[in-house]
């Protein structure tokens, strides 16, 4: 069956509405974006039926994201201070779906709180692995650290220290691209679902990539990267709202 798709979104750095009754809440913390572009070919298998990878000017990109996730919340419930909160690490793709709305596609996401992990592979059948990680900082320098612990293949391992820069006033098209994205691709018992989330606008800074020790990548099923990134940036970070899954068109599950 051919793949037909609607015209995408157009890129925005604003999200594209509200989430009035949220199905979790959380924040993202302390930011550091890698990217390397990637051959859409290589992408295309890895993504969930009904999208295709989202380009930008014929290339696509895969994303190495660490961060701190800080008090995940189920509803309008208050986030949970320590199962809630921890360092996390994801590999992720950019993909379009039949009806334009562009969004994420995670291969990997390591996590150090097991119980969460296990949720998030259970509930939302989401690639969360259980690893050990930290998080340091001094001054304007970050590092973040990954070993994976379960369920594998043990050991992969990612090792990030950026160096803080100026901040981003206006953003390129490209940092645009691959930080705004409002939503993301899953397949769920074999059904497509898109995840909504909104937050307010990124604030973005510049920043040096200090050293890189990862094969988190690899192990996602994608070319090892060669070369330094296309991009790094870091974020102070954005409280974030998961609206409910819909099928595609828009309808909510039931």
């Amino acid at each position: 069956m051919s793949f037909r798709r609607l015209a995408p979104e157009p890129i925005s750095a604003d999200p594209p509405g509200s989430t009035e009754s949220p199905l979790l809440t959380q924040s993202w913390l302390d930011l550091a974006f890698l990217h390397w572009a990637v051959d859409p070919a290589d992408v295309a298998p890895l993504l969930p039926a009904g999208t295709v990878p989202d380009t930008l000017d014929g290339v696509t990109y895969v994303g190495l994201v660490a961060f701190r996730m800080h008090r995940v919340g189920w509803f309008r419930l208050p986030g949970i201070p320590y199962l809630g909160t921890f360092p996390e690490t994801n590999v992720r793709l950019y993909s379009v779906d039949t009806h334009g709305r562009r969004g994420v596609v995670f291969r990997s996401l390591d996590a150090s709180r097991l119980i969460p992990v296990a949720i998030a592979r259970t509930a939302f059948q989401l690639p969360y692995l259980w690893s050990r990680m930290a998080i340091a900082r001094h001054d304007d320098t970050i590092t973040y650290t990954s070993t994976r612990r379960w369920p594998g293949p043990r050991g992969a391992h990612c090792r990030i220290t950026v160096r803080v820069g100026e901040s981003v006033a206006d953003p390129t098209e490209l940092e645009h691209f691959l930080t705004a994205r409002w939503g993301l691709h899953n397949t769920f018992f074999e059904r497509q679902l898109y995840l909504p989330n909104t937050h307010p606008r990124w604030p973005l800074h510049r920043a040096k990539l200090v050293e890189c020790d990862e094969n988190l990548i690899a192990a996602a099923g994608l070319p090892a990267p060669t070369g330094d990134p296309v991009s790094v940036l870091y974020s102070p970070g954005v409280p974030v709202r998961f609206g409910g899954p819909t099928r595609p068109g828009g309808i909510p599950t039931p």
